[in-house]
């Protein structure tokens, strides 16, 4: 009962301070941003996993479904379901990572004596590493440096941190490959550079925080004895002065996918970690709208969008709250208008809203759902995911993920050319954003299961408002209600939603894999 009391006087009260649309916007469009604004205030504190304001944001979205007239769809007859998780953060105060290197022997008070030199590495903006239970209290070690950290680059490895180039392109060593070429060696860390060459997706300093959430009963990550950090690119001649190389040098031969040397560097990292650890919970929120048609009522069309964010964090320009406007919390507004104009009416299937937690955890609230479902697994008949959209820019493009996997191709492009709209594949599939979000654990598991970015023509100007967002905005405090929008382009994008899952839930033939889609049921 309380909960529901709460979730009332949110819905009631929420009315954020937010930019107004221009004149002549139309009124979803108006309705649509004025619910992202609810959802992205400071008083919803960006919405970390877990966190009081993610609760409070959970509240407001089960208020709007239960407003529109949706059924609840969690567990135990209600809105929600639960994910048990512990986290494991490492906190600022009282870390530290300092360079020791080694300069040799000289003389003082006619004593010889062992002159060493001491360089710090600012946490969370030079240096981040990844938070396990595992995670020493303190940690010293030789550094070497060994390239792209191919197993045949492992040479005298046994008991130093490793540092590799973290290459990010097709046909070069992945994190993972390196991690176990490290590991099988014999050595106790591993310092990942970043990769100034992979340009379509720059890498990005400060870090919010070094925080990692699992599920309770998770298995420790693979090679758990191993601390792994990584580096900022323009770090990285402080921790290899001495070793006679260039670090810019390597830097661009690394970016170009060039031969790299493998050196011992004179100077060992000493690292200290504050560790802290608790357990907690955070709710996906899930509703139906119930099919009309007395047989397709129980197929089932499953919407959704991540309602995580990041939350407080490490401070840009002087702003430490990560609110998440565009990341995600507009797409949840899209679910919520898309209730709201259903609200009496449905479609001849039934559509399951998904407001899911811990995406920016790794997946954790979907990858749960789609294990955990509260709903017949062979009823569940397309998923449509909103997230990485974007509305910058005109809308003329949008890449599709799983374009060439599902008959969901079909809808998307009959509801696009009405709409004026090319669908395009994956331009950049290096990037893998095909798993990285939503919609992945029910693609895998063989429900057909698409999102969608918007697109555009490289050199235009679309692109260059596409690459800012992400250097400037992608998981930054930016990602506020006061960054530039296309008004046209977000009432576009909503359209588009709102007519394909029309489309998909009104479709007499229900949709599936293309012959030879990976991930087809076998």
């Amino acid at each position: 009962m309380k909960r529901l009391m709460v979730a009332a006087a949110v819905l009631v009260g929420a009315c954020s301070s937010v930019p107004a649309p221009p004149a002549g916007t139309d009124a979803d469009t108006v309705a649509w941003w004025s619910i992202t604004g609810d959802l992205s205030s400071d008083a919803m504190e960006g919405r970390d996993t877990g966190s009081a304001g993610y609760d409070r944001a959970a509240d407001y979205v089960e208020a709007r479904f239960r407003a529109a007239g949706l059924k609840p769809a969690g567990e135990n007859g209600g809105y929600r379901q639960a994910l048990l998780l512990q986290e494991v953060r490492v906190e600022k105060e009282g870390t530290r990572f300092t360079i020791l290197s080694d300069l040799g022997e000289a003389k003082q008070d006619d004593e010889l004596v062992f002159v060493k030199t001491i360089r710090e590495l600012d946490f969370l903006h030079d240096i981040t590493v990844r938070p396990t239970s595992s995670l020493p209290r303190e940690l010293r070690a030789e550094m070497v440096f060994r390239g792209y950290c191919r197993p045949e680059d492992m040479t005298r490895v046994q008991n130093a941190i490793v540092i590799c180039f973290g290459a990010r392109r097709a046909g070069m060593t992945t994190g993972a490959q390196r991690l176990e070429a490290v590991a099988k060696a014999g050595a106790v860390g591993i310092i990942n550079v970043d990769d100034p060459g992979f340009t379509i997706e720059p890498s990005r300093w400060p870090e919010a925080y070094a925080r990692a959430i699992t599920f309770r009963d998770a298995p420790p990550p693979a090679h758990a004895g191993v601390v792994v950090m990584r580096l900022a690119a323009d770090a990285l001649d402080e921790v290899i002065a001495g070793s006679g190389q260039n670090a810019d040098e390597l830097l661009k031969a690394g970016a170009a996918s060039q031969h790299l040397p493998s050196f011992d560097i004179p100077a060992s990292l000493y690292a200290t970690f504050a560790i802290s650890q608790r357990e907690l919970q955070s709710d996906n929120v899930l509703a139906m709208l119930p099919g009309t048609d007395p047989v397709l009522k129980d197929e089932i069309v499953l919407v959704s969008a991540h309602l995580d964010g990041y939350g407080y964090g490490e401070p840009v320009n002087g702003d430490a709250l990560y609110n998440g406007a565009f990341d995600d919390a507009a797409y949840v507004a899209s679910l919520i208008r898309l209730a709201e104009r259903q609200a009496g009416a449905g479609f001849k299937r039934s559509v399951l809203f998904a407001a899911y937690t811990g995406e920016e955890k790794g997946l954790l609230g979907s990858y749960y759902y789609s294990s955990h479902l509260t709903v017949p697994k062979e009823k569940i008949a397309a998923v449509i995911n909103l997230d990485q959209l974007r509305p910058l820019f005109p809308l003329k493009i949008l890449t599709m993920h799983g374009i060439d996997d599902t008959t969901l191709a079909t809808n998307a492009r009959r509801v696009a050319a009405g709409m004026g709209i090319e669908l395009r594949r994956d331009m950049e599939p290096e990037r893998n954003l095909n798993q990285r979000t939503d919609h992945f654990p029910f693609l895998r598991m063989g429900i057909p299961a698409v999102n969608f970015v918007f697109g555009f023509d490289p050199g235009t100007d679309a692109e260059a408002r596409y690459r800012e967002w992400y250097q400037s905005r992608y998981h930054r405090p930016q990602d506020d209600m006061g960054q530039p929008l296309d008004w046209g382009a977000a009432r576009d994008m909503n359209l588009f939603f709102y007519r394909l899952t029309g489309d998909v839930a009104n479709d007499p033939v229900r949709p599936g894999f293309v012959a030879g889609s990976q991930w087809a049921p076998k």
